[in-house]
């Protein structure tokens, strides 16, 4: 723990008066009508200046420096250099280097060796001498971390295939888990979607040991402790379990020469079979950029000539993730529109009481042309009777709509109340997820029971995000859609998804958050949940969830969270200043459990409409959600200018209500 705001949070609950910013007068009035009333036009204008002209928006999603870094190492792997957009690409990166000379997984963290060996062998690759000042810098801050070896298994394998350390240094992943049975300990349905993208192509290269181009033949020796060949230490043991699947894993790799040449093909046709079917065009292998990366890369090992359609989309879906500036580029992990269009929605509804306006029924349009309804998916292998009504994260990813989204996109539809329009999608859309709830009630990404927990111990697995476990966040957003409806046939599945929730629910009395940072906001999905579901907000677990709503409220107004509460679970609700989007998250749970009049809202939202800026948005750089905790954090752009605009309308509502 290096940095103060571990040290000592400031929240309404535990305040250093030396360091906490004053409070003022106006904190403690009501907000005048006009201004809140301005501050929701001007909000709600410049929100809507961002539809795009098909009704949809799009924001950009960031990541950190891990994915504009690897763009870097796959041009180099494959030989097919991007110069002007290596360029920017490493401009991005060196702005991007912190004071303790790494590079963080968010704003503001700690230095993540992986990350770090990943853009330092980048920006070598682009030309930097690593004599520079910044490269100097980076290299001492990471061998101070143990050096290259040290990194995690992605890093690794990119390693490996530029034949920077031997390729047992990395896991053992044969191609012939493509023929593993479904009673196996391992098989490729006991994971989530996001592995499975991802694991098949890798398997290919790891099979075929494939070896980058690396046209300007870049070593990075010089991150290392111990010469890469002579290490005996890249597999630190996590645990007993991981500790016997080490060694079961090395007697296997002793097996691999043995493996029959014939038996080796059968597996790399599977294994080809399977990822070309979802290569899913210009939008990409699972939609993500890492299973984009290794699809493309699989393809060339495969004898895929360049001009050949599947390795040219596969080439152009990695290419539609760059944001080109001026002077600088960076690289999306993959793009949002649904989910972004949906929350867009349900802000506008709020804001104009209810009421579904004409931008909000284009945009609600555009989400039903999207509905999957026939197309063949994996979720179907263990629902092969379920009608599909899902939607997808993506523009296009028909294999994996998520349950979010598709729960999301429905409540907005149900909002518009035209079921002669919309209804039919709505019911395809619940059906489907009740069809997809998990036998402890709760409610996952992709999957219903991925709880092979013993998966997470093989050695592949050290980012420990190889399932896709029910949460408590997603399960909320489904019980939003079932309470609302008050259909007969969803009241078990809702009874047993409220029954999980009351389970999920910390000792301090918040929710853990899987998809956004961290606390508010599981805490902000859950309090909405209920209060669609008619749960009466006076109920005991609840009260406790708005008392430490209201314990970690800043003297601004405001709440922050810090996403180093993924590490540490003390640090709830805690960051360094406030946040417009985590001050929206916390007065939208407030109220949605009768707490508009408190003095704890009326702070908040105060707080949002003093840094309410000119263009009448919101901004901070503070990374709002995780995509694997403590592996990999997102800047959702988009929910600054969404949250805080929707937290302000439904105060107003209220206020109008009063009237």
């Amino acid at each position: 723990m290096t940095r103060a705001l571990r040290q000592a949070p400031e929240s309404a609950g535990a305040i250093d008066i030396a360091t906490a910013a004053p409070a003022t007068e106006t904190l403690h009035q009501d907000t005048r009508p006009r201004e809140l009333g301005g501050a929701i036009t001007a909000a709600r204008d410049a929100l809507l200046k961002l539809q795009q002209a098909d009704g949809h928006w799009c924001f950009i999603l960031e990541a950190d420096c891990t994915i504009p870094a690897e763009y870097i190492l796959w041009t180099h792997f494959t030989g097919e250099l991007e110069l002007e957009i290596e360029r920017k690409l490493a401009a991005r990166l060196r702005a991007k280097q912190a004071s303790h000379g790494g590079w963080p997984l968010y704003e503001g963290g700690d230095l993540d060796i992986s990350c770090s060996v990943k853009v330092y062998y980048a920006l070598k690759l682009a030309g930097d001498d690593p004599n520079a000042p910044h490269m100097r810098r980076a290299r001492e801050a990471i061998l101070a971390q143990g050096g290259g070896a040290r990194a995690n298994v992605f890093t690794r394998l990119a390693l490996a295939m530029f034949n920077q350390i031997p390729w047992r240094g990395v896991p053992f992943i044969p191609v012939e888990i493509m023929l593993l049975p479904r009673w196996f300990p391992f098989h490729l349905s006991k994971v989530s979607y996001w592995s499975r993208t991802v694991m098949v192509p890798l398997a290919i290269l790891y099979s075929l040991k494939a070896q980058a181009q690396n046209p300007r033949n870049v070593h990075v020796q010089e991150l290392f402790t111990v010469p890469p060949e002579q290490e005996r230490h890249y597999f630190p043991v996590r645990s007993r379990l991981n500790k016997i699947l080490l060694s079961v894993e090395r007697t296997a790799r002793l097996l691999e020469p043995l493996i029959p040449s014939m038996l080796r093909r059968r597996a790399l046709k599977k294994a080809e079979t399977w990822f070309t079917a979802r290569l899913n065009g210009e939008d990409g292998l699972g939609g993500i950029f890492p299973a984009m990366v290794n699809a493309h890369e699989a393809l060339i090992l495969l004898g895929y000539s360049p001009d050949h359609p599947r390795r040219v989309q596969a080439k152009k879906a990695l290419q539609n993730l760059v944001i080109e500036e001026q002077s600088s580029a960076s690289c999306q992990p993959c793009l949002s529109p649904v989910w972004d269009t949906g929350l867009a929605a349900l802000a506008l509804q709020e804001t104009e009481g209810g009421h579904t306006t004409a931008p909000v029924i284009r945009a609600l349009d555009w989400l039903k042309e999207r509905q999957i309804l026939e197309q063949p998916g994996d979720w179907q292998e263990q629902h092969p009777h379920l009608k599909g009504g899902g939607w997808a994260f993506q523009y296009n990813n028909s294999y994996y709509p998520d349950l979010d989204d598709t729960a999301l996109v429905a409540w907005a539809m149900d909002q518009a109340a035209t079921p002669e329009h919309y209804g039919e999608a709505i019911g395809r859309a619940s059906d489907w997820l009740c069809g997809m709830q998990s036998r402890n009630g709760g409610f996952a990404a992709f999957e219903a029971d991925n709880t092979h927990y013993y998966l997470n111990e093989i050695p592949f697995a050290d980012h420990g995000a190889l399932l896709d476990p029910p949460t408590a966040d997603v399960t909320a957003r489904c019980i939003v859609l079932l309470g609302r409806l008050k259909a007969p046939q969803y009241a078990e599945p809702l009874q047993r998804a409220l029954d999980y929730l009351r389970q999920e629910q910390e000792p301090n009395g918040s929710w853990f958050g899987r998809w956004g940072t961290n606390y508010i906001y599981g805490t902000w999905s859950i309090l909405t949940a209920l209060e669609q579901a008619g749960i009466d907000p006076q109920e005991g677990f609840i009260r406790k969830s708005v008392e430490w709503l209201k314990q970690v409220q800043r003297l601004d107004g405001g709440w922050g969270e810090d996403n180093y509460s993924y590490f540490d679970s003390s640090l709830a609700g805690h960051y360094q200043e406030s946040t417009p989007v985590h001050t929206a998250w916390a007065l939208l749970a407030l109220m949605a459990v009768g707490e508009a009049n408190s003095e704890a809202v009326k702070k908040g939202i105060t707080y949002l409409l003093q840094v309410q800026q000119e263009d009448g948005l919101w901004d901070h750089p503070a990374f709002n959600a995780p995509g694997f905790p403590r592996v990999f954090y997102l800047k959702y752009h988009g929910y600054d200018k969404i949250f805080p605009l929707w937290a302000l309308a439904r105060y107003r509502n209220h206020l109008n209500r009063q009237c």
